[in-house]
């Protein structure tokens, strides 16, 4: 028994069944009692899962997460996933991890397949955007904390992140003021075009305000994790006796990184200085804590939702918001100046 045997006892059109199962309000009541009343009678169970999806879809938004294991990532997402339901909204959580050029094309493959109302990305590769190649897509897409190339501004797509290269120049130059000349940086990804070749540019930047000769040995590759920031920092301890301070671009790093201060004999905050990136609360109970650059993670993830909600609801045109970052000093930074 399905929907089209109840449609043709009832002698009405299997929409109209559909509608009575759905509790649509244009129903005739004594159409309605009909439609019940055989249902009742052959004991028929509606497919939950299909009513369900057909009933709500109007109330999915995704989140597509690009880096699983991201800490950082994972800090946003319980707020947007409060943030969502707030809203009346389900969130439907799809993530990845493969490299690729071509983010903005999974983006669209999953509205299309999950028949979302809108999405936010976190993490991703999106440059070379341009408003011709966006406008046909016709949900509301946030990209928050993503790959974009420097500058973007578009009217089909809204961007919520921090100025990169600031950051990273704030970053340098709080080690530089305390005195180190020989700095190393932890880069994530080597197809990381955007947010670490940023942080590399304010590192850059830094160093020649400042007259300190870049050199191209001393940037690392981290991967976002733990183990080969470690391996890549003992490395270079090894080879490089006179580096006094490290700049990682996650926290994540600066972990691995101090972890390899202390497996070359030495000591964080006083053989060398590390600064990590995020502001995560694993960074401020390590020992001893270290100093990082804190992303705004709480208004980034309301920020995020409350402009999908207004776009979704025509309240908002896409914006570029770009929020402010701060400098959080634990005890990972040696002061050099001071004998």
């Amino acid at each position: 028994m399905n929907i089209k045997d109840i449609a043709k006892i009832s002698g009405v059109g299997v929409s109209t069944v559909s509608r009575v199962i759905n509790n649509h309000p244009d129903v005739k009541d004594e159409t309605r009692e009909k439609v019940l009343k055989i249902i009742k009678e052959v004991n028929f169970v509606p497919n939950n899962g299909a009513r369900m999806l057909k009933r709500n879809n109007l109330k999915h938004v995704g989140v597509l997460l690009k880096g699983v294991y991201n800490p950082f990532f994972a800090e946003i997402l319980k707020t947007i996933s409060s943030e969502i339901e707030k809203q009346g909204y389900s969130m439907i959580l799809q993530h990845y991890d493969n490299s690729s050029d071509e983010d903005i094309d999974k983006v669209v493959a999953f509205i299309k397949e999950k028949r979302l109302q809108g999405v936010i990305c976190l993490g991703g590769n999106f440059q070379n955007l341009n408003d011709d190649r966006l406008i046909n897509i016709k949900k509301p897409i946030v990209l928050t904390s993503v790959s974009t190339d420097e500058g973007t501004k578009l009217k089909n797509i809204s961007v919520i992140g921090i100025d990169n290269k600031k950051a990273g120049y704030e970053a340098t130059k709080y080690l530089i003021e305390k005195g180190h000349r020989n700095l190393a940086i932890i880069l994530g990804k080597s197809d990381d075009w955007c947010i670490g070749n940023l942080r590399l540019e304010g590192f850059k930047k830094a160093l020649k305000d400042y007259n300190i000769e870049f050199d191209e040995k001393s940037v690392l590759l981290g991967d976002f994790d733990f183990n080969k920031a470690y391996l890549e920092t003992l490395n270079l301890l090894k080879k490089n006796k006179n580096i006094t301070g490290i700049f990682a671009i996650s926290d994540i790093m600066a972990i691995g990184a101090a972890k390899a201060v202390f497996r070359s004999n030495m000591k964080v905050g006083e053989d060398i200085s590390i600064i990590g990136f995020d502001g995560l609360e694993m960074a401020k109970f390590y020992e001893p804590s270290i100093t990082s650059i804190k992303q705004p993670m709480d208004h980034m993830a309301k920020e995020s939702v409350k402009l999908l909600f207004d776009l979704i609801k025509g309240e908002s045109n896409h914006k570029q918001v770009v929020l402010p970052i701060k400098l959080i000093e634990g005890e990972s930074c040696k002061d050099l100046n001071k004998k």
